[in-house]
C-alpha cells in the first residue's frame, strides 16, 4: 500500500516536472513567437532547447575565420554578423532567442530613443546571467599624472623594441589595466593588477558560456567547472578588495596618512563612512563598485585604444593632424588636463 502511494506520488511529481519543463521550453516560446508575429514581429525560427544560440555561435565563427583587410567599413557585419543579416532579412525590429528565452532586437533609431528616455520605467533592465553578474557585481561605472607614468613605463618598453615588432593590442590591455590599477587603487595597484587577472579569468568563463543553454534549475542542482572555478574566483576577488579597504582603514587609525586617499577607493571609503546614512555605501556595495570600475573602464579603454591604433595606422594622414596639434599645445612638456580638453583633433579620433 506504501509502495503503491509513493509510485502513485512519485508518477505525479514527474509528470508536473515535465509539463512545467516542456511549458518554459516549448509552449511559452511558441506563444511568444506567435504574438509577436501577430503585430509584425518577425525573426528567425525557435529551434527546440537552444533557441538560435547555435546559428549565432557559427556565424560568428565564420566571420571571424578570415584577417581583417585594410578596410574599416564592414566592421559590424564581422563581430555582429546575426544582427547584420537578420535586420536585413527580417526588419530593424526582429525577435531573436537565448535558448528559451526571447530577445526583441531593436535597432530603429526613434524605438531606441523611446527605449533609452524609459520616462514611465515600462523597459526594466535586464538581469545578467550568472556569470556576468560574478563578474560585473551590482554596481554603476582621472588621474593625468598616473596615466603619464603608466604611458612612459609602456613607451620605455616599446624603445627596447624598435625595428621590432609589437603585439598592440595585448599592450594596450597592459596600458589600460594599469592606469585603471593606478586610478582606482592608488599606491594599492599592485594588487589591483592580481584582481585584473582574475576579472581576466572571470571574462573568459563568462565569454564561453555566453551562447550555452542550460536546462532552467539544473544549476541548483549540479554544477560545472566553470561554475566552481567563478565561485572561487569570484570569492578571491571580494577577499582582495576588504584586505585593501582594511589595509587603508588600518593607515589611517594609525596615523600614517591624513586621509583616505584621492583614488577611487579612498572616495568609496569617504562614501562608507559619510555621517548622513543616507549617502554611505556599505562594504558589499563598494566592493562591487571597484569591480564594476576596473571591468568597465578596462574593457572599454582597451577596445577603444587599440581600435583607435588600428585606424590611426591605416590613416597615416591622421596621424600627423593628431601629432601636430599635440605638440603645438603641449610641446615637450607632459599634457595636463586642462590642455587635453583642447585638442580638438585628438577628440574627433
Amino acid at each position: 500500500m506504501i509502495i503503491t502511494f509513493v509510485s502513485a506520488g512519485l508518477c505525479i511529481f514527474l509528470v508536473v516536472v515535465l509539463v512545467q519543463f516542456l511549458h518554459t521550453v516549448w509552449w511559452t516560446p511558441i506563444r511568444i513567437q506567435h504574438i509577436m508575429a501577430s503585430q509584425g514581429i518577425k525573426g528567425p525560427a525557435y529551434r527546440f532547447l537552444h533557441g538560435n544560440t547555435k546559428e549565432i555561435v557559427r556565424m560568428r565563427r565564420e566571420s571571424t575565420s578570415t584577417p581583417l583587410d585594410n578596410s574599416y567599413n564592414p566592421v559590424f557585419a564581422r563581430i555582429m554578423p546575426d544582427i547584420h543579416a537578420w535586420r536585413k532579412l527580417y526588419g530593424r525590429n526582429y525577435l531573436s532567442w537565448q535558448g528559451p528565452q526571447a530577445q526583441l532586437v531593436v535597432t530603429d533609431p526613434e524605438s531606441v530613443k523611446e527605449i533609452m528616455n524609459n520616462k514611465d520605467g515600462s523597459y526594466h533592465k535586464a538581469r545578467p546571467d550568472q556569470f556576468l553578474k560574478k563578474l560585473l557585481g551590482d554596481g554603476i561605472v582621472g588621474m593625468v599624472p598616473a596615466m603619464i607614468a603608466s604611458v612612459e613605463t609602456m613607451l620605455e618598453r616599446w624603445r627596447q623594441h624598435e625595428g621590432k615588432e609589437i603585439e598592440v593590442n595585448n599592450e594596450s590591455r597592459l596600458l589600460s589595466s594599469e592606469v585603471i590599477s593606478r586610478t582606482a587603487f592608488g599606491s594599492s595597484y599592485l594588487e589591483g593588477e592580481k584582481i585584473f587577472a582574475m576579472l581576466t579569468e572571470m571574462g573568459m568563463i563568462s565569454s564561453r558560456n555566453r551562447f550555452k543553454v542550460r536546462l532552467p534549475g539544473i544549476r541548483k542542482f549540479l554544477k560545472s567547472r566553470d561554475d566552481l572555478e567563478s565561485d572561487k574566483l569570484q570569492q578571491a576577488i571580494q577577499e582582495l578588495i576588504i584586505a585593501m579597504i582594511n589595509k587603508r582603514e588600518e593607515k589611517m587609525k594609525r596615523g600614517e596618512e591624513n586621509n583616505y586617499g584621492s583614488d577611487f577607493l579612498g572616495s568609496l571609503l569617504k562614501a562608507n563612512h559619510d555621517p548622513d546614512e543616507k549617502n554611505r555605501v556599505s562594504v558589499d556595495e563598494m566592493v562591487d563598485e571597484c569591480i564594476t570600475f576596473y571591468l568597465a573602464g578596462q574593457e572599454t579603454t582597451n577596445a577603444i585604444l587599440a581600435w583607435s591604433l588600428l585606424l590611426l595606422a591605416i590613416h597615416t594622414d591622421w596621424q600627423e593632424k593628431a601629432r601636430k596639434e599635440v605638440f603645438e599645445l603641449f610641446g615637450q612638456q607632459n599634457p595636463n588636463a586642462e590642455g587635453i580638453a583642447r585638442l580638438k583633433i585628438v577628440s574627433i579620433i
